[in-house]
């Protein structure tokens, strides 16, 4: 089992996501990524931030975990959702570190109509509204197949 850290960032009421297109599904993604061995999840957290979008960040509490189970490929990935502050830099892009097609803040209140990855847009519309819920989900839901 795969265990990947990833961020929500908000601003004004958005969240930063990273788009990508998977077959014909278009997916939204928190950004994050996998420890090397011996990394913390928030140092992981934190590196993959800054490879990938050229932030530096402080990595808050964690917001909500969940497993995503992918039959069809048989990859299993444990997903811990931390809230998450940019300390410098603004996102930029960076095609060496990460296949995204662009970086979209999401208005929090579009969540329950878009694809996200991992599906935690409950959780994060939640964490927003400042409502007590931190902790296991259970398996995630994924509306979609990942080829």
């Amino acid at each position: 089992m795969n265990v990947r850290p990833s961020a929500i960032i908000l601003e004004n009421d958005k969240i930063l996501t990273l788009r990508y297109c998977y077959g014909e599904k278009e997916v939204f993604a928190l950004p994050g990524g996998n420890p090397d061995p011996g990394e913390s999840l928030s140092d992981a957290l934190a590196r993959e931030l800054m490879e990938e979008l050229g932030v530096e960040v402080e990595v808050g509490k964690m917001v909500s975990c969940g497993e995503v189970i992918w039959h069809e490929v048989r990859k299993e990935t444990l997903h811990m959702v931390f809230n998450a502050n940019i300390t410098k830099g603004t996102p930029v892009l960076d095609p060496a570190h990460t296949t995204a097609l662009e970086i979209v803040w999401l208005p929090v209140s579009s969540l329950s109509s878009r694809h996200l990855y991992p599906n935690v847009g409950p959780q994060i519309a939640a964490f927003c509204n400042d409502a007590l819920h931190s902790g296991h989900i259970g398996v995630i839901d994924q509306p979609y197949v990942r080829s």
